[in-house]
């Protein structure tokens, strides 16, 4: 097999994207245009994605639950600006059993419909509240333009839906999942920097009266938006009557928000960290941390590498053994750097004679002959440096290619390569229409310091200006 075997990123970023997926064994297109299959190796990096997540959802309160796949068109009207956002990705079906369905049903692009609808079902009192529920499942909006992980028909993702007493309470909610949820997951596991901000008017999800965003840059300086968190006010919970008997004996309106990320995460994994080699997987994610390999046969070579594996695995590392020797090495080390795995550990006859094995490590690079006894401290150290060093070299590149301009016209051409930040106050909603017919967008509104404003009208309102996937 040839060294280089991806298109290289700098000659065509869209094909080396393809190119990885499919070297990778991430995914393959499904049978239907714009589906997706997801690949063990691809299915692996989103169970420890959704793992971790799931442990810090529930740390907030939240509890799984599971709602249909099938949603009453009924439903949807009932929150028109709802309908109106996602009517031209629905999937309607009209007949089933053989016979015109009575009221077509919904494929669901999102569930706020069909779960507000058992919010108001459960919530009684004041006692019940917060009622706080998250569900792993898959969604259907029908894509024009499909692109693995990043944008297909079918995704699998998490949605949190949850109802509160009063205005204050869902928007701590909203924003706690904002910020402690979704911003430190991918941070501290997926070691990618992110801007936290909000969306603007024109960007809001359908039906919420405010959406907060967590958008990173890629490696080509084009954004993805890699989770969004909703205040919904009192919208849905009018729709469906959410209502609670408060303390004083009132009946109220409950507060509603909705929270999601999916597996458009894979797809900013790899365009954040890949490079021409393949994926570089963050450490601390990687369902491989160490790939013990055994370079040929020898005496003592395989029972080496076995023990070396436990030793890993007693040190709390992900290590798995490679010993396929029918296959030749060099194809099995090009294999294991396209799929990203972070450290290899090389055993074999000549240094395993002189009591070593070699030590290969994936973002850092080069080889290490290391003596058996601290292979698993030299692991462990690389592991923890190269995860610092992923999420330094991405925040580095965002800082390099996010340029402050005075006008939509500059902020237009400093998106050919990046991002460009401006006054709210300078650009507003007629400069956002005017980039819009670019091809570029207001990805969200921050503050000089990084946080979250409050409202789009504080006077010192940045916007976050890029071309977007």
């Amino acid at each position: 097999m040839p060294r280089q075997v991806l298109t290289p990123q700098a000659e065509d970023f869209p094909r080396w994207y393809q190119d990885v997926i499919a070297k990778a064994e991430l995914a393959d297109n499904g049978p239907v245009r714009g589906t997706m299959v997801i690949r063990p190796h691809g299915y692996a990096i989103w169970e420890r994605m959704q793992a971790d997540l799931d442990a810090r959802i529930k740390a907030t309160g939240a509890r799984n639950a599971y709602f249909p796949l099938f949603i009453p068109q009924s439903h949807l009207t009932r929150e028109a600006e709802h309908v109106e956002g996602f009517s031209p990705e629905l999937a309607v079906v009209t007949h089933a059993g053989g016979k015109e369905l009575e009221e077509p049903v919904v494929v669901r692009p999102t569930s706020e419909t069909v779960i507000g609808e058992y919010l108001a079902k459960w919530t009684q009192s004041y006692r019940d509240l917060p009622l706080l529920l998250n569900q792993w499942a898959n969604v259907v909006r029908w894509e024009l333009r499909p692109r693995l992980f990043l944008r297909t028909s079918e995704f699998l993702w998490q949605e949190g839906h949850t109802a509160h007493a009063t205005e204050e309470d869902a928007r701590a909610f909203a924003r706690r999942i904002h910020e402690e949820v979704y911003a430190a997951f991918l941070r501290d596991t997926l070691a990618i920097p992110v801007v936290l901000g909000r969306k603007t008017a024109r960007e809001r999800f359908a039906g919420a009266v405010n959406t907060l965003t967590l958008e990173g840059m890629m490696r080509d300086g084009k954004a993805l938006q890699l989770g969004t968190s909703h205040e919904l006010g009192q919208n849905f919970a009018r729709a469906f009557d959410i209502t609670y008997l408060s303390r004083a004996g009132r009946q109220e309106l409950a507060w509603t928000t909705s929270w999601g990320t999916s597996t458009r995460m894979v797809g900013g994994l790899i365009m954040v960290h890949g490079d021409d080699s393949g994926l570089r997987l963050p450490p601390r994610l990687a369902p491989t941390q160490a790939l013990v390999t055994v370079v040929k046969e020898g005496e003592g070579v395989l029972e080496a590498a076995h023990g070396l594996v436990g030793e890993l695995a007693a040190q709390g590392v992900r290590g798995e053994l490679d010993a396929r020797v029918e296959t030749p090495f060099g194809r099995r080390a090009v294999d294991a750097e396209l799929k990203g795995i972070p450290v290899r550990v090389e055993v074999g006859p000549r240094d395993l004679g002189t009591g070593a094995v070699t030590l290969v490590r994936r973002v850092a690079g080069g080889k290490t002959v290391v003596p058996l006894g601290g292979v698993v401290a030299e692991v462990v150290a690389a592991l923890d440096a190269d995860h610092a060093a992923l999420y330094a070299e991405a925040l580095a590149r965002c800082e390099e290619r996010t340029v402050p301009v005075e006008s939509a016209a500059e902020a237009a051409e400093a998106a050919r390569t990046g991002w460009a930040q401006l006054p709210w106050s300078r650009l507003g909603p007629r400069g956002e229409a005017e980039l819009a017919e670019a091809g570029v967008s207001v990805r969200c509104l921050t503050l000089p310091d990084g946080s979250v404003p409050d409202s789009e009208e504080d006077p010192e309102v940045v916007a976050l200006v890029g071309r977007a996937y």
